[in-house]
């Protein structure tokens, strides 16, 4: 027995030490591709030598004799920081997915195919001037020195995700940069997503009904079209919820996910120091690493520092010693869904206005990891690519014998929009900046401006021309025969919303509407924020004068405005009514939740139990209002509606109706609807977080999911992988945090601000900023999250062009050297 005793002993170990030896190998395996930002490197490809002078945030500062050879740097330090990142950008794009993970990423990769962005992007490199794509080559060869350094080096593969798979990577071109943008500028629209959403609930309710549900406007409900049913006959109603997933790595976001942003600016007469203000913070959803790189690059016509996306060579928001520029979604109404009708004689032709056409075909192969390949046909109408039932729902609003194809801006080949962005970076005023914007495309931006004197707000991208009697008006799905359907060409930039230097000395846009315009003029019908707003506008007026303090509490403000205009309205009977109820009932539990929330403030702090109260009561009542109307299909609104609700209990046009249970006998009031709801989600709040409700904290729910695409839902990697932080702020809050909406933890933050600038024109050098985790898409570097406890604090980091000050901080110094010297 002591034998056998000690022969455990001596197995167990032995497997520890054996363990112990297994994982030092892995990590020492894994090290090898952690950068020494103080290596220096001979490389082909530039003109002298280059510095990469990287501080202690390990944001790069890059000073170069040449632009060419600034860009050659920049490429190098993406590659070296984010290698993985960058090449899953391009395989999205370019519809490759499958080739590393098989099956799940097929029909992401057959999508990517018959939009044919890839395609699109070859041709646009010839668009470009000389001088982007001058950038564009030498960006390219910076990637492709890295990439030689990793094969000839032993690197550990340029990044631990390299082991997982084939480790081949292919060299980077010019046309796998825009290929990220036009990708981009797909997570940034959802107009094809509301169209069929409101194609599909239009089947199920009345005109006056669906516009309580789906307003053609934000501020006011007008049931201004027909249903879809008399627009394309043979449809029949389901109350199935819409389903836009796609699989792992999907570009494509349901509706009201698919881009945010907060972006604000003051005259020198609205501020203290007597220079502009701007400040801004894009919103996408959350990843580890986040998409965000922070750079700064020494050009020829001056330094700029800002965000960059690995993969693209160009400063997209930031600012440079006399230019500050931020990005907000326009949410412009880019993408119409046309319904065509196939010839039953001759399924390669469809039917138009003149007769039967072809339509244009190729063919397309997906190599797929583990399974046969895939042979798709892939087909174009003249409206634009024909996507399959299979995406998009696109099955659910397609009657027998026809096929949907979309319409888009991006789908454009001679797409000058990097050369915008090229042009935007190298301005010096905002009179240069607004020329350079007439050459975006796609995506639609609000360009916020701001120089020595002035500010301004352009909607780059373009905008489509519709013929006034288009019977859809965008909203809707038409027949793509009518020759009122579709896409007249773009609207000419001029004619875009342009605000400049204006009386008010201040200007901000939150994604809310920008201006009235009739269709066929408009921009939109639907916007991204009609509440945030609200409380920006009571921020900017309490101020005469602001600073870049006011600015940057302005973006971390954590105020619902949502909560404290519609809890009085929703509650307006339950406040102090009733008499006090036995501990431990479910009166009791409501009447202490009412006592709480009669005295918040609506500040979405991360501390409080009545974010999570306000939050759980309006997203029950949001479900108990409309599921007995639509069913199922209930499952497809996420995230509540305060247009909606507001109509409800105000009863505009009737809307109370929706009050009334019509599967009962009895009729409800708005009253009932509001105490059962309110009871529904205090008893799952009390399942999950337990019965002592002044215990309960938002920021548990509310946990920011910087996850990582492909290792965080691996089991024990995950915990090494994904960063998880407790955040304020909400849906509504100019501190954005967008819950997930659904699944068994919907309040978990999954959209919010990637990155946080704020400029200060008085004294550039004492502008700010932040991104989301880190630098390093390594997860054993310490730059992979050392960014986000401070971000996730509402804390930043200097934005100086200084260079002695970046060389007088710096963590490493890094020296390119052409070859031959």
């Amino acid at each position: 027995m002591l034998t056998a005793f000690r022969w455990l002993i001596r197995l167990l170990t032995g497997a520890i030490a054996l363990g112990l030896v297994v994982l030092l190998l892995a990590y020492w395996i894994l090290s090898r591709s952690l950068i020494d930002y103080s290596e220096d490197f001979t490389v082909p490809g530039i003109s002298a030598p280059v510095e990469i002078v990287r501080n202690n945030d390990n944001v790069p500062h890059i000073f170069g004799a040449t632009d060419q050879d600034v860009f050659f740097a920049l490429g190098f330090a993406h590659a070296q920081d984010r290698l993985w990142q960058m090449t899953m950008l391009r395989r999205t794009a370019q519809g490759r997915l499958s080739e590393l993970f098989g099956p799940p990423t097929v029909k992401v990769d057959e999508l990517m195919r018959r939009l044919d962005l890839y395609g699109l992007a070859l041709e646009a490199v010839a668009a470009q001037d000389p001088e982007t794509q001058a950038a564009l080559e030498a960006y390219a060869a910076g990637v492709n020195a890295w990439i030689g350094q990793v094969n000839q080096g032993a690197r550990g593969r340029g990044a631990p995700e390299f082991f997982l798979f084939e480790p081949e990577i292919s060299a980077w071109a010019p046309a796998d940069s825009i290929a990220i943008l036009k990708l981009m500028a797909l997570q940034l629209t959802d107009s094809a997503q509301k169209e069929i959403l409101r194609a599909r609930v239009s089947l199920l309710l009345s005109p006056e009904r669906l516009a309580d549900l789906l307003p053609d406007d934000p501020g006011q409900g007008v049931a201004a079209l027909p249903d879809y049913a008399s627009l394309v006959p043979g449809v029949a109603p389901e109350a199935r919820p819409v389903d836009f997933a796609l699989g792992p790595f999907s570009p494509v976001a349901d509706p009201g996910m698919a881009g945010a942003s907060n972006a604000w600016a003051a005259m020198p007469g609205r501020s203290a120091a007597g220079g502009s203000l701007l400040a801004n913070d894009p919103h996408l959803g959350l990843t580890a690493p986040t998409i965000w790189y922070l750079a700064r690059l020494e050009l020829a016509s001056g330094g700029v520092i800002g965000g960059t996306i690995p993969g693209v060579p160009v400063v997209l928001v930031g600012r440079s010693e006399r230019l500050g520029w931020g990005l907000t979604t326009a949410y412009v109404d880019d993408q119409d869904v046309l319904i065509e009708e196939v010839n039953p004689e001759n399924t390669e032709e469809y039917r138009t206005a003149d007769g039967w056409a072809r339509f244009e075909s190729r063919q397309s192969i997906i190599t797929v990891k583990d399974a046969d390949p895939v042979t798709l046909t892939l087909r174009w109408s003249r409206h634009g690519p024909i996507l399959p039932g299979t995406h998009y729902d696109l099955a659910t609003i397609t009657p027998p014998g026809h096929v949907a194809a979309l319409a888009w801006t991006a789908l454009a080949g001679a797409d000058t929009s990097m050369t915008a962005a090229m042009r935007l970076m190298r301005a010096g005023t905002v009179a240069e900046a607004l020329e350079a914007g007439q050459l975006a495309v796609a995506p639609a931006q609000n360009l916020t401006l701001a120089d020595a004197s002035g500010i301004a707000l352009q909607v780059v991208g373009a905008l489509p021309a519709r013929d006034a009697g288009n019977p859809g008006q965008g909203r809707l799905p038409v027949l793509g025969a009518d020759a009122r359907a579709g896409f007249k060409g773009v609207l000419t930039y001029e004619g875009n919303p342009r605000f400049v230097d204006p009386a008010s000395g201040l200007l901000g846009n939150t994604n809310n509407k920008t201006v009235d315009r009739p269709f066929p003029n408009h921009v939109s019908f639907d916007w991204g924020d009609t509440q945030r707003i609200q409380r920006w506008l009571t921020l900017m007026k309490a101020r005469e004068v602001h600073t870049r303090e006011s600015f940057i509490e302005a973006q971390l403000d954590t105020v619902n405005p949502t909560a404290r205009a519609l809890l009085p309205l929703i509650g307006a009977d339950l406040w102090f009514t009733g008499e006090a109820a036995p501990e431990g009932t479910p009166e009791r539990l409501r009447q202490r939740a009412l006592v709480l929330l009669a005295e918040w403030n609506g500040e979405m702090n991360e501390h409080l139990p009545e974010p999570l109260i306000a939050e759980a009561w309006m997203r029950a009542l949001m479900q108990r209002l409309i599921r007995d109307e639509i069913g199922a299909m209930a499952d497809s609104f996420t995230h509540i509606s305060p247009v909606f609700i507001e109509r409800v209990y105000r009863n505009v046009g009737g809307a109370s109706v929706w009050c009334d249970v019509i599967q009962s006998a009895a009729v409800e009031s708005c009253t009932d609807i509001a105490r059962i709801a309110l009871d529904e989600a205090l008893l799952q709040l009390a399942e999950t977080y337990g019965p002592n409700l002044e215990s309960w904290r938002w920021g548990d729910a509310h946990q920011a999911t910087h996850d990582h695409p492909v290792l965080g839902e691996v089991a024990f990697l995950k915990y090494f992988v994904n960063i998880r932080q407790s955040t304020s702020g909400g849906d509504d809050t100019l501190m954005r945090g967008v819950s997930r909406g659904e699944g068994p933890e919907p309040y978990q933050n999954v959209h919010s601000a990637g990155y946080r600038g704020v400029y200060d024109f008085a004294d550039p050098d004492s502008s700010v900023f932040i991104s989301a985790t880190g630098q390093s898409g390594h997860p054993l570097s310490r730059h992979y999250d050392d960014l986000g406890e401070l971000w996730r604090r509402g804390e930043y980091i200097p934005m100086s062009l200084d260079p002695d000050l970046a060389r007088a901080a710096a963590a490493g110094v890094m020296v390119l050297t052409p070859e031959g010297q």
